[in-house]
């Protein structure tokens, strides 16, 4: 299924990455822990293979292209970005 992501432009978002990333390891269990990736931004544009959301960090403006295959889950917040 194919997402018309055209009517989200300007909305806030949150994707959950498919990816997640080793944090630490916990000997008393023998195990990994692992941190659940996460982006969020305003949706500025979207591709046949991916999304691009902007965001602001340290007083930048940074834009962030997520590939479609790395997308576990998007929240769309009927909100503006700013």
């Amino acid at each position: 299924m194919k997402m018309n992501w055209e009517p989200f432009i300007g909305y806030l978002v949150n994707v959950t990455m498919h990816e997640n990333y080793g944090l630490t390891f916990d000997s008393k269990n023998d195990q990994t822990l692992y941190e659940i990736v996460f982006k969020s931004g305003k949706l500025t544009s979207f591709y046949e293979d991916g999304l691009l959301l902007e965001t602001v960090r340290e007083n930048h403006k940074v834009n962030i292209f997520i590939p479609l295959s790395s997308i576990k889950c998007v929240e769309m917040f009927d909100i503006k970005g700013e």
